[in-house]
Parts: structure tokens; sequence; C-alpha cells
């Protein structure tokens, strides 16, 4: 038993009844105790354990006294059971010959207690608990009391010792509630000292009662065990400390007060005795109060404390410190969980902190911190804010409609603002990047705020119907891009494809992009082929082949013009008076282009001569077609002396038939440069303007000025200065006049018009009769570009008036198709 003894006093007495119950089967073998294994009590593995080498010992020992004699000797079992019967089974055999039998009889009847035998044994057991209650030592061996309860209950006084053994315990108990009673104690301790004085209390009352059970532990796990409504040794110490204490109104009141004091100054920073909290909580638990005379309180004394800190730290704080100081009180309680708080507690404690200091204030922190996070990149904050939302009930969709709001407006004030036309791709694209970054990063790439983001950019960039398409068009691919490398462009043009994806009408984006394209090409200010035709692989891939078979005819016409140049120069080599003036042409088909206007200018006599040899070399190749010269986007590079020595000047044609006109004088005004140029007068004028009042003056103008008036006179400057060999002037070709976009705007519209008329027609003749609201849908659904209800409706009208379709006679909003 030495062997198996623990450190516990609990442990050991539980041991001392299994080695009684060894010694009881040598005396009598046939009787059976009841089974320890459905005990549940501690150490009934080990009784199972114990019981079984008990019967195996028992008839070792027996058999010990025959086989010492004759170690040899075979021998057999005679068992006898109940009714008288035995049966002999040979065990072993050594050799042939007789053998001897060992035979097991049941001992007599049981003998009879002593007279006083009850009594004095409750006596012993009795002092024993007292001292045991008064923390004095015990007169009597631990072992020998533990014997005295087994022979009580194995002489059926287990209902009885029961009885006393309550009884003691109950008046024990009831005399320690006067130390908490009397009012002079009460009231001279502070509640830090009365929840010492309750714990020491409490664990004073565990010990004991562990200690009473481990020598009533027969009595407890025999007769109580058997009678299912009567409480375990232990149950009834927690029952009666409950009863007589605990349930106490002054005492439970205290208590209380007590631990919540407690946990309000560690909410304030102060340090508190955690193991005391943690002890006195476990009590509350343990004697079934804890929900009804503490969580109860602490919850509503919790749901005060937050609100009145959320309205105040709502009024002192930025919204980031706000969130900070939300993120640090949710996990000072769960911290406060895991450490002496109950876990039935974690989900109305962390509900009550999020509604008091996020639920309550949602609404208010949005709007004072939403657009501040967002505007400053905020991602740790956006993080948080996210995080913290989403444990709230009806907090995400709160956010998510707030993030809409957000890029709404800031995408609106992009787009709506002429004075940031200038940067509003480049912003667009900005920003576009920047809400990408906090959706994927702070809001966990959540699919809500992703389609809301979405949506919110389809809004805001239509608020300006075709502007943000019209500054689109250039596409960033014009020289200033050149140094740019081939991943930098690509890059570029897929974020440009995810804005034009949002963008309605992207017909006017077509008419646009399709005229800028033809500048780049033909003035040669393109960052790079191969980007402007990945760009319009985009295209294509985007809005279909039909989108871009008209661009893709451009970049034709381009190369076809290459191969006919290098023909051109050939056949011009040979000729008998080769100019010194070298020719360029590009054959443009017109169906391809963007139309321009005819302007017929007075092309100096070399030039036209070139002209003619060109046609001549052209329609002799390609007989029956028809070449019509278009002079505006016509470019030149002119040598030009100054005082400073020789330069080269790129200019445009317009350009450089002025220029060519101060050879043959020192000045002229500008009636005279139009009489002798033809160029028509609001082009002359910035032309002279590019000419005398930009960053490269070649003319004087007097009198001077920013712009060109009637009447001004022009004078070649000598005295010009640059630091560049060849100088570029031309810029003024890529640029766009006002005029030219509301003539390519009326004609994006007068195409939709025929577009409208088309579509009114297919369905018409497909359906034969429609109602107007029916129409109305069907055109919707194939119109690719936005449109106005009244729009249609007029259109409808005059496919009435020109006979295409009519209306019913007796129901006005149907129609009809005419074939």
């Amino acid at each position: 038993l030495n062997s198996w003894r623990p450190v516990s006093s609990r442990w050991r007495y539980e041991l001392a009844y299994e080695a009684t119950a060894l010694r009881r089967r040598r005396k009598v073998f046939a009787k059976r105790l009841p089974p320890l294994t459905a005990s549940k009590h501690p150490g009934s593995k080990l009784a199972k354990h114990l019981n079984h080498t008990a019967i195996s010992q028992s008839a070792n020992l027996i058999m010990a006294e025959d086989t010492r004699q004759d170690k040899r000797a075979s021998f057999s079992i005679t068992e006898h059971s109940a009714n008288g019967m035995a049966r002999t089974s040979a065990v072993a055999s050594g050799k042939t010959g007789t053998s001897k039998k060992l035979v097991i009889k049941n001992f007599k009847d049981r003998p009879k207690l002593a007279e006083n035998y009850t009594e004095d044994t409750w006596l012993k057991l009795r002092d024993a608990v007292g001292a045991i209650q008064n923390s004095t030592s015990i007169k009597y061996n631990l072992e020998e009391l533990y014997q005295a309860v087994e022979n009580l209950c194995s002489y059926k006084v287990s209902p009885t010792l029961y009885k006393q053994l309550r009884q003691v315990c109950e008046d024990h108990v009831q005399a320690q509630i006067h130390q908490f009673r009397e009012y002079p104690f009460l009231c001279s301790l502070d509640n830090l000292s009365f929840l010492k004085r309750m714990n020491r209390c409490w664990q004073d009352h565990c010990r004991q009662t562990i200690m009473i059970r481990s020598i009533f532990l027969f009595l407890d796990r025999t007769y109580v065990l058997q009678n299912s409504l009567l409480p375990s040794i232990w149950d009834t110490g927690l029952e009666l400390f409950r009863t007589h204490i605990v349930s106490d109104s002054a005492v439970q009141k205290r208590t209380v007060e007590g631990i919540l004091e407690q946990i309000e100054l560690e909410r304030n920073g102060e340090t508190v005795d955690r193991s005391l909290l943690r002890s006195l909580l476990g009590m509350l638990s343990d004697l079934q109060v804890y929900k009804d005379s503490f969580e109860e309180r602490f919850l509503t004394e919790t749901n005060r404390l937050y609100a009145a800190e959320g309205q105040r730290l709502m009024q002192e704080r930025d919204v980031p410190e706000y969130l900070h100081h939300v993120a640090r009180r949710l996990e000072e309680e769960n911290d406060r969980i895991v450490s002496y708080l109950d876990q039935s507690t974690q989900k109305p404690l962390i509900s009550c902190v999020e509604k008091q200091l996020l639920g309550e204030h949602m609404t208010a922190i949005l709007q004072k911190g939403l657009s501040t996070l967002l505007d400053e990149n905020r991602v740790t904050e956006l993080t948080l804010l996210y995080q913290l939302f989403s444990k709230v009930k009806g907090g995400l969709p709160t956010l998510l409609q707030f993030w809409r709001d957000y890029i709404k407006s800031f995408g609106g004030e992009i787009v709506c603002t002429p004075e940031k036309d200038k940067d509003m791709v480049q912003d667009l694209l900005d920003f576009k990047d920047k809400m990408d970054n906090v959706a994927q990063s702070c809001f966990a790439r959540n699919e809500s705020f992703i389609n809301a983001m979405k949506e919110a950019f389809e809004t805001f960039i239509n608020k300006r119907p075709n502007k943000p398409l019209i500054l689109m068009r250039f596409s960033l691919l014009r020289a200033g891009n050149k140094e740019a490398t081939e991943e930098e462009l690509e890059r570029i043009l897929d974020k440009i494809m995810i804005i034009f994806r949002f963008i309605h009408g992207k017909d006017v984006f077509e008419a646009f992009y399709k005229k800028d394209l033809a500048k780049r090409l033909l003035v040669g200010k393109s960052a790079s082929v191969d980007a402007e035709k990945s760009m319009l692989s985009k295209l294509k891939h985007e809005c279909g082949a039909a989108f871009t078979s008209k661009l893709e005819g451009m970049f034709k016409d381009m190369e076809l013009s290459k191969d006919i140049m290098i023909q051109f120069k050939q056949y011009i080599q040979n000729q008998s008076e080769p100019s010194n003036i070298e020719l360029t042409v590009n054959i443009l088909t017109m169906g391809y282009w963007p139309s321009y206007t005819p302007m017929e200018v007075h092309l100096p006599t070399e030039m036209v001569k070139l002209q003619e040899v060109f046609k001549l070399f052209y329609l002799g190749k390609h007989s029956g077609r028809k070449l019509q010269w278009q002079p505006t986007l016509g470019h030149a590079v002119l040598k030009a002396e100054f005082k400073e020595g020789k330069k080269e000047l790129q200019v445009s044609l317009f350009q450089t038939l002025v220029l060519l006109m101060f050879n043959e004088g020192e000045e002229f005004s500008m009636e005279e440069i139009r009489a002798a140029t033809g160029i028509e007068e609001g082009e002359l004028k910035r032309t002279l303007q590019s000419l005398a009042c930009g960053k490269a003056r070649v003319l004087n103008k007097n009198p001077r000025g920013k712009d060109v008036e009637d009447g001004d006179r022009f004078n070649f400057n000598n005295d010009f200065k640059h630091k560049l060999f060849r100088i570029k002037i031309n810029q003024i070709q890529m640029k766009e006049t006002v005029e030219e976009q509301v003539s390519t705007t009326e004609r994006v519209f007068q195409d939709r018009q025929y577009q409208i008329d088309a579509a009114v027609v297919r369905i018409m003749k497909m359906r034969k009769t429609l109602s107007h609201n029916l129409l109305v849908s069907e055109l919707y659904n194939q119109l690719k570009f936005p449109v106005k209800p009244g729009d249609l409706k007029k259109r409808i009208e005059s496919l009435i008036d020109r006979d295409y379709m009519e209306r019913d006679k007796e129901t006005p909003n149907q129609y009809h198709y005419v074939a």
C-alpha cells in the first residue's frame, strides 16, 4: 500500500478503504461487495483493480499451504456454489499419481456488534468532525475512523449516520454566519477586507468538507450512492453553505457589491487581486447563485458604465483614437472572462460592450470619421473599423451605405469640377486604386463592399455625361509617355479599361478616341504603336469587333501608306528634276477616319508641284480613285537661321505657310497673312498665337499680348534663342478646340438618332403590333447608350410621320408596323 499512497489525504483514505476491502476478502471469499466501478466518486478505477487483486490473492494464500509441502504435486480446486454443488477442476499436473484437492468453504455467520458500539463509535466520529471544523488535531487514527464508518454501514446504521453527520455540519455552518451578521464587524470592515474574510470562510469550508468526506467515504459511496434522492457529502456541504451563509441577504449584498467595486476599480486602471475575485465568483458558481445574485447586476452596471463612457468619449476623442479605445475595452473584458468571470457571462458581456460603445454610435462614428480615414488612407484604423462593425448587429450594412456614399461624393467631385478636368483621368485611376486597396486590405474582400464600390463608380462617373469619356480618349499614350516602359503602359491601359467599363454611352468614347487616335497617328505623337494596338485589342474584347473595326482600318491605312511611300521615293529618284523637299503622304480611307472639313489654302509652288507628281504616281497605280488633300493635319520641318545659329522647327502645315512668308518680307499684318495663305480666320489666329505668344516665339507681335486681334502686326524674331536644335512648335495640332468638341458630340447624337430609328423599325417589323411601354422596354434592351424616354418618344413620332408605323385607331398607345 505504501507504493500506492498519493500525497493528498483525500486519496489516502480512499486507498485505506480499498485495503480494508482486501482484508475482508480473505475472511469471506464467497461474499461479493457491491461493484465500485459505477461510483461517482474519485478512485473507482483503482478500487476495481484492488477488488480483482483481493480475490486472486485470497486464493493464492490458501493454495500456498499445500504447494509448500510438495511443489510438484498436482492439485485441483473445488468450487462450492450457493446451492451446495461443488465442481472440481484440474489446475496443474507435475506427475502422474494422486492429486491433493483444495476446498474453499464459506465462513460462519457474521459476528454481532457490542451493545454500545454504535453510540461510542458515533461519539468518536463526531469528535473527529469537530476537530476538523475547529482546525485542531484529531485524537484517533484516520484509518480507524474510516473502519468505524465502514462497520456502521455494514450493520445498517447508514441512514442514522448520514442524518447525524448532516446535523453536525449544519450546526457548524449556522455558527459561521454570526461573524458576518454582527453589526460592529459588518460596518468596520471595508469591502476588500470583507471579501477576504468571506473567501477565507469559503476556503476553510471546502477544505473541511473534503476532509470529512474522506473519513465518511464508505458512507458516501454506498448508502448515498444507492439513494439517488440524497445529496452526496460534498453537495450537502455546498447546500448548507448556500442556505445559511450566501443566501443571507446582507452577506450576499455585501459580497456582490464588493466584487463589483473591485471590477470597477480594475476597469479604471487600478490593480486588483484577481485570484480573490476568481475564488469568490467560483464560489457563487459552485453554489448555483452566480446568475441570479451576480451576473444580472454585473451586466446592469456594465451597461451603465459603458453607456456613459461612450457618450463622453465620442465628444472628447477623434474617431481613430475612439476605435482603438473600443478595441482595448473589448480585449480587457475578454481577459476578465478568462481570468475570473464565468464563461456563461462572455456572450452577454461582450454584446453589452459592443452595443454601448459601437451600436449606439455607429452613425456618429461614420459621419465623424469615415471620410477622414479614407482621405488619409488610414489602413490600420479602417481594418479595425470593419472588424468592430462586423461584430455589431447592423454594423456592416451601415458601414456599406456610408462607404458607397463616400465614393459617390468624392468621385462626383472629381468628375463634376471643371477645374479638375486636366487631371480627371489620372485622379479617377488613383481613386480607383485607393478604393480597391481599402476593399482588399481593410474590408476582407467582402463581396458586398466590392459590388457597392462598382455601383458607386458607375453612378458618379456618369453624372457628367460624356466628359470622362472625352478626357479618357487620350488613353495616356501621347508623346509625353514615351519614356514609360511597355509594362507601365500596359498597366495604365488596364486601369483605363476598368474605368471604361463603368461608363455609359461608349459610342461617345469611340468618336473622340477615333479623332484623337487619328491625330496621334498622323502627327506622330503616339507613345507606342504597340501600346495603341494593345488598347485596341482591349476595346475589342470589351465592346466587340464592330466597335473597333474602323479603328483597325486606320492602322491598316498607316501600314499601306508606308509601303506606298517607299515606292514613291523610288519613283521620285527616277524623275529628271528631283525636288529638294521630301514629301510624305498618308493615304486615308474616308470611311475609317474622322471627317475633316475641306480647307483650300495657298501652298507654295514647290509643294503644289510635288502634290501633282504624287497624284500622277498614285492614280497611275490605282485608277478610278479620287484623292482629296487634307492640310489640317499636315506638318513639316523648316530650317531657319537666327543670330544664334541654325535651328530646325517642327511645325504644322499652317505654321509653315505663315513662316515662309517672312522669306519675302520683314513684317506683315494679320489681314495680309490671311490673304496670302488662305487660312480660315479662327485657325489663323490660333496659328499666329502659337508662333508669337507661346514658349517658342519665332515671331514678334505688335502690340504685345496673349491674344491675337485684327490689326496686329508680326515680324520675324531674329534674336530667338533656344537650347535645342530641333524645336517642336506644332503642339497646337494636338489641342482640341471647343468647336471640335461640339461638332464631335453633335455627330454622335445624330448617329444615335439613326440607331434609335433603326432599332424601332427592326422591333416593329418583327412584332408587327406592340404597345408603347413594351416598345420602350425593348429599345432599352437593344440600345447600348443611355437615352431619355422623351427622346425615344420623339423618334417614334418621327417614324409615324414618315409612315414607318402608325397608331391604333382605338388604342393610341398601340403601334402597328406599316410594310
